[in-house]
């Protein structure tokens, strides 16, 4: 079974999302949220300046972002929490509690490890992991007991169980993906997989707890993330853009970035 494009030209995508019935995309490098339709027709739903920056939503429904600033939330992306630190990757767990997370170091400068912290719904913020080697994606069981991670750098995905006040506790190997894997963000299956991107691999995959793996797609660009979603929520957006054109001074290069699908064997589950 092969991908199939649904959009183009977009910068850089990341963080995919499916939320109210459409597929929902951070184009990085163009500074825009996006929302796309079953047509692959592309309107800018969000503005946001500067890098990283992703997205999920309240319980109440409102966006919350992370930015070079801090989290922000809603349309006007007012403050929130975190503030004055360049969170990137972001999930909401079902208690609304919002967890983000930093890299120690960019690609290509010496690693250091990163953090992962809690804003909690009062806006607090409270650092709860560290010695994360350059977190990335992340995702919550759909019961909101378990946090997942992915480090790029450590080609693991790490599981932490969340306590009743927000913190991590319990840390372990929820899957060693073997050495040159480059896990960036991830999604959760109802049976239990979890999705993971992989930029320098140019590949989706889908693997158990242990790390077995169980479905590769294959395409001819870094795999930045992915996201199942669509009507039964078993399409698997994926996030895929040529590495080696963009141009991050300048922000921006050649808009090699596309969302392909994918028909996945489960439907999604958990949060994002």
């Amino acid at each position: 079974m092969t991908t199939r494009v649904l959009a183009s030209g977009l910068a850089m995508g990341e963080s995919p999302r499916w939320h109210d019935d459409r597929l929902w995309v951070c184009d990085w490098l163009a500074g825009e949220v996006l929302t796309v339709d079953a047509d692959g027709h592309t309107e800018v739903a969000l503005r946001v300046h500067g890098l990283p920056f992703s997205v999920d939503w309240l319980p109440d429904g409102r966006i919350v972002c992370t930015t070079p600033r801090g989290v922000v939330v809603g349309p006007d992306l007012a403050p929130y929490g975190g503030t004055g630190r360049p969170w990137n990757e972001i999930v909401v767990d079902p208690a609304g509690r919002v967890y983000v997370n930093m890299p120690g170091s960019m690609p290509g400068e010496e690693p250091r490890p990163g953090v992962a912290a809690v804003v909690l719904p009062d806006g607090g913020t409270r650092d709860v992991a560290d010695d994360l080697w350059f977190p990335n994606g992340m995702a919550v069981t759909p019961d909101g007991a378990t946090l997942i991670v992915a480090e790029s750098h450590a080609a693991r995905l790490t599981a932490f169980t969340i306590a009743d006040d927000g913190s991590l506790a319990d840390r372990r190997v929820w899957a060693d993906l073997g050495d040159g894997a480059a896990p960036d963000g991830i999604c959760l299956d109802a049976a239990g997989a979890v999705w993971y991107a992989d930029v320098p691999n140019q590949h989706c995959r889908r693997v158990a707890q242990g790390g077995e793996v169980l479905d590769t797609v294959e395409v001819d660009r870094g795999c930045f993330a992915c996201m199942l979603g669509g009507p039964d929520g078993r399409t698997l957006h994926v996030v895929a853009t040529d590495w080696e054109t963009l141009d991050w001074q300048h922000g921006g290069g050649e808009r090699t970035g596309e969302v392909l699908t994918y028909d996945a064997p489960a439907p999604h589950a958990g949060h994002p």
